[in-house]
């Protein structure tokens, strides 16, 4: 009997290994994104928040973080939460400090919880319908206040206070990148427990020349681990050449997969070759599956086939805690 397409990729992986430049050095943490039923010893928990949720609205951001034990990854746009359009702040309006209110109290409640946590501010940068791109659906420019520019900018200042430090630590670095400084101390989140993921989709829509990954990287000091997400639809080409290109492009860098998932199809050989991804790149740190509300289009339950490869093929290669 010949072997599922899925199991030749996986061999293909496998045999490769011991060729490989980048031996596996360790094992990454696997999260969800969603619904977390069927996803056992998985320690990242992942959600997206709005602007200023946590502070002027809905829970505390105390409650959310404690919400997504034990390794929180926690997402933020600059909208007043998915799907409502509405946008709060701008990328010009974040450099320029006009959401540092939002930023100081992520700075003490990142903090509090005491222990490891993932932070992945805009993600999807070069997606239209993300309020923070620079660009619209056809192509077109936003208002300077979307530009590249402002976005790596707001990037960096959004790291610089995250991060923290005392008021003269933090105001020389934003004073380094010609913006305006704080008031007071923050305290202190070292590496060793915030890790801010800039995560770009790498397959960048629109597809432009001024709308690329490159275009909103703020630079080495402002990041921590570089992201980008990896899907199959019923029509979609490409993804893991796109998310192969940034993980070269950043050698230097702890990698992540903050989302990865299936819309819509049951595929087997794509979760093979996810697996086959783990398995070859040794500067991955986090690979979070994005399974969204049970009985979605994303949810694995209803997926049968990639279900079955998903624990036999994804499941042993998480790290536990």
């Amino acid at each position: 009997m010949a072997l599922p397409r899925w199991w030749l990729i996986l061999l293909a992986a496998l045999a490769a290994l011991a060729a490989a430049p980048e031996a596996l050095a360790g094992r990454p943490y696997l999260g969800v994104y969603g619904a977390r039923a069927g996803f056992p010893d998985h320690p990242v928990q992942e959600v997206i928040t709005g602007w200023d949720q946590g502070l002027t609205w809905g829970s505390s951001l105390t409650s959310i973080i404690s919400g997504l034990r034990p390794r929180p990854m926690l997402g933020f746009s600059t909208s007043k939460g998915w799907p409502n359009p509405q946008e709060a702040v701008t990328p010009q309006g974040i450099a320029a400090g006009a959401g540092d209110a939002y930023l100081i109290a992520l700075n003490r409640a990142i903090n509090e919880y005491g222990s490891v946590i993932y932070v992945r501010p805009m993600g999807e940068m070069d997606g239209w319908w993300n309020p923070y791109c620079a660009f619209n659906e056809n192509g077109s420019p936003r208002s300077p206040a979307h530009s590249t520019r402002n976005f790596r900018r707001a990037f960096a200042r959004v790291y610089i206070l995250l991060h923290g430090g005392t008021r003269a630590f933090v105001n020389a670095r934003l004073a380094r990148l010609g913006l305006p400084g704080v008031r007071e101390d923050l305290v202190v989140n070292p590496k060793s427990r915030l890790r801010v993921i800039w995560n770009p989709l790498g397959f960048s829509q629109p597809k432009r020349p001024g709308n690329t990954p490159a275009a909103y990287y703020p630079g080495d000091p402002y990041v921590d681990i570089v992201g980008g997400d990896v899907y199959k639809t019923r029509t979609n080409v490409g993804h893991f050449t796109a998310v192969e290109d940034l993980y070269k492009a950043h050698p230097n860098k702890p990698f992540a997969i903050p989302e990865w998932g299936l819309q819509g199809v049951d595929d087997p050989d794509f979760v093979a070759r996810m697996a086959a991804f783990i398995k070859t790149h040794g500067r991955l740190e986090v690979v979070v599956f994005y399974n969204d509300r049970r009985g979605s289009e994303y949810d694995l339950a209803s997926k049968p086939l990639s279900r079955a490869a998903y624990r036999r093929l994804i499941a042993p290669l998480g790290r536990r805690r």
